[in-house]
């Protein structure tokens, strides 16, 4: 490190306190190092492609209800590039937003684009519709269609935790319509609410896509509630500027051509969702 600090001629780190950070040359020291590994990177994927063998890396970070379709991209992916190497971290859109401006990922996918916290290029590429959801039995699966938000706002209500990109969506939505909702408990993951849920413990507003590997037709339902389902979409985000891998260039491309199978797929799951689409 010492013949480090003596090549560059600037001090590298500095020591605040207990804590020990980089300093703006440092900082620079390190994001020209990661952009040149990134350079030796592609050169190795291009002259993989020209002898014909995909290779390359792709480091995704995906917001928490992400999870549901990541994997099912990168299974389908690298089923056409084989080469292709892997890796995802999974966090709230929070702690996604710090891991873009440390630009510690290829590309980012996200329900909620960011916008004033960092600036970033985003290209949507499916739909990802939130619904209320509520254990089967229970007393608004029998009430009147379509249930009144009001109804929905007094009931026990299960609730993310702050930096969920989904609680901030539907906070703005009852906002909007002058009501807040009877929060029973915060939890911190979306498989914490789905089984709170099923519970009986109070009912929810998750992704339509949490619902994937179970369905509809298990202990929990699909609400039909007024200004439901909230339609919102799937972005890949990258901070502006950047120069993307031809992995990620891959990956954007193949992602913006499965966007028709994701729909199909969620109008199986909930066929009421094709009269809002």
């Amino acid at each position: 490190m010492k013949k480090l600090v003596e090549a560059v001629g600037l001090p590298l780190f500095e020591q605040i306190g207990k804590e020990i950070r980089p300093t703006d040359g440092g900082q620079d020291l390190y994001a020209a190092c990661r952009d040149l590994f990134r350079t030796f990177e592609n050169l190795e994927t291009q002259i993989a492609d020209r002898k014909g063998i995909r290779r390359g890396k792709l480091r995704l970070g995906v917001v928490t209800t992400a999870k549901y379709i990541a994997p099912e991209l990168l299974a389908a992916f690298g089923e056409k590039f084989p080469g292709i190497e892997f890796s995802m971290k999974v966090s709230n859109r929070d702690e996604i937003i710090q891991r873009i401006k440390n630009t510690e990922d290829d590309l980012y996918v996200m329900g909620q684009v960011p916008t004033g916290e960092v600036d970033v290029e985003a290209i949507p590429f499916a739909w990802n519709p939130l619904t209320v959801m509520a254990p089967r039995g229970h007393p608004l699966t029998m009430a009147e269609k379509p249930v009144p938000l009001h109804a929905v706002a007094e009931t026990p209500f299960l609730i993310r935790e702050p930096g969920s990109g989904t609680r901030h969506a539907y906070l703005r939505l009852f906002a909007e319509k002058g009501l807040k909702p009877n929060v029973a408990m915060e939890l911190s993951s979306n498989e914490a609410i789905k089984h709170a849920v099923a519970s009986g413990l109070g009912i929810s507003i998750l992704s339509i896509h949490s619902l994937a590997l179970e369905g509809t037709k298990g202990p929990i339902e699909i609400l039909e509630v007024e200004d439901f389902p909230i339609l919102r979409k799937w972005y890949l985000v990258y901070p502006r500027g950047r120069f993307l891998s031809l992995t990620a260039q891959k990956f954007v491309e193949f992602s913006a051509s499965q966007e028709q199978f994701i729909t199909d797929r969620l109008v199986k799951l909930w066929p009421d969702l094709a009269k809002y689409l």
